[in-house]
């Protein structure tokens, strides 16, 4: 026989470890209840030798039944969940925001506290989706991505809509564009060219990107030049007295064009993840990408997105009904709050990623977190938003103002230039700053 000594003891010793009169559940044990019949009872006894209330009991075996096994606990999950990244140490300003609201404190703590929560919040929305994405896998993963890769800025968009302030709407998703394709994607590639020599990625995908992105810049200017030459929308202009900062007068052809094409974007952003998920994928593709184990279930991750997107509409609220106020006491344009402020907080943790990414020479992940972003809110985001202020009863149009038309016209365009090629280095980093910075100085002195 080739039965080993080692074996024969292993084999001896087995069924003797499995004496009915010998087994106790362990307090730390992972093994599902329907493992052993003592864990069914309700009086199993806790870690001190108590007896656990027969509600506590019951509660974890459903918490426990519901785990695949194989899985992170729940205690694991919100561990990770919560303290997983130094972003969440902003989440005690999460309360602060709800207290100085409702008590009516100082506009300039009431204005920063709902800033600086929205931070923390973006954070944790984008780790519970990243979460969820890894268990599902595939073109779910990729649908769960386009769906709340940007919720916090369809949070704030919404929010701002329903309270009337269309021109805070409008100045914050154009912000949100110029901050991902300029200043994330520029402050890349100086990181990533001041430590590579040269940084390559993948031309073919960077090109569909960039050019639908000219298509959607394209389709805010044909607006903007209806309202600049048609003779019905400036005789609605000249006799409008509402504010322009909570939509004017659109004219009803403008309102058709806006809609119309806010409906045609929507399919042409349905056709790009169909294009990108499945028929041409490899152009989007990171062959060094290494998978990452799960570090939260599925459904602590889904009761994660719950929560904080509710927590998040809450602090959204705050933060928009401070703009205002806040603007007129510091005097700061709301222009500049919408482009650039507001973009910084919703943005900060998708800005660390990619920079931290082009730093360890994954400039395919650079791409399609600034790219892809920014195209998702210029083809999905902003037309969701026309679509529900049509709903809704609120004129939001794709008619920006001139100034701002020609702002993301030019970036779109010098963007297009740089990544054409598939490569990049920090002196075209320097020149997406450096645009950026222009563009914040124009915003701020402009009226």
């Amino acid at each position: 026989m080739a039965v080993t000594m080692a074996q024969r003891n292993t084999a001896s010793v087995i069924p003797l470890s499995f004496s009915a009169s010998n087994v106790r559940p362990s307090t730390s044990s992972t093994v599902l209840p329907s493992l052993s019949g003592s864990l069914n009872s309700p009086d199993v006894e806790s870690g001190n030798g108590a007896q656990q209330p027969p509600q506590f009991t019951r509660t974890r075996r459903v918490l426990n039944a519901i785990q695949v096994e194989g899985e992170p606990s729940w205690k694991q999950s919100y561990r990770y969940f919560l303290l997983g990244s130094w972003f969440n140490v902003l989440l005690v300003f999460v309360p602060l925001c709800f207290v100085s609201h409702n008590l009516g404190w100082n506009v300039g703590l009431r204005f920063s506290f709902s800033f600086l929560a929205i931070v923390p919040l973006a954070k944790l929305l984008g780790e519970a989706t990243d979460q969820l994405s890894v268990k599902v896998g595939g073109t779910l993963s990729g649908l769960l991505n386009a769906s709340f890769g940007n919720a916090v800025e369809i949070i704030v968009g919404i929010t701002a809509l329903l309270d009337g302030q269309l021109r805070i709407v409008q100045t914050s998703m154009l912000g949100s564009i110029l901050s991902d394709i300029l200043l994330v994607l520029g402050l890349s590639f100086l990181a990533g060219g001041l430590k590579y020599h040269e940084c390559n990625f993948q031309a073919e995908g960077a090109q569909a990107s960039t050019s639908l992105m000219t298509l959607a810049c394209i389709t805010l200017v044909v607006p903007a030049a209806y309202a600049s030459f048609s003779a019905n929308s400036q005789n609605a202009a000249s006799q409008c007295n509402v504010s322009a900062s909570i939509g004017g007068c659109p004219s009803p052809g403008l309102l058709t064009i806006s809609r119309g094409t806010a409906v045609l974007l929507l399919a042409v952003y349905a056709a790009h993840l169909f294009f990108q998920l499945k028929t041409h994928k490899e152009f989007f593709l990171d062959e060094d990408e290494e998978e990452e184990p799960a570090k939260m279930n599925a459904l602590s991750a889904i009761v994660g997105l719950m929560l904080v997107t509710a927590v998040t509409a809450f602090c959204a609220e705050y933060l928009v009904a401070s703009i205002e106020e806040f603007a007129e006491r510091y005097h700061i344009p709301e222009t500049f709050i919408g482009l650039i402020l507001l973009p910084l907080a919703s943005n900060a943790p998708e800005h660390v990623t990619s920079i931290w990414m082009a730093m360890k020479n994954k400039f395919e992940l650079t791409i399609a977190i600034c790219i892809g972003s920014s195209i998702q809110i210029a083809t999905f985001v902003i037309p969701l938003l026309v679509i529900v202020g049509w709903a809704s009863g609120h004129e939001l149009t794709l008619f920006f103002a001139n100034f701002e038309t020609v702002i993301i016209f030019v970036s779109v365009f010098l963007v297009t230039l740089l990544i054409m090629d598939g490569k990049s280095n920090y002196m075209e980093g320097l020149m997406l700053v450096t645009l950026y910075a222009v563009i914040a100085l124009a915003v701020w002195v402009y009226q």
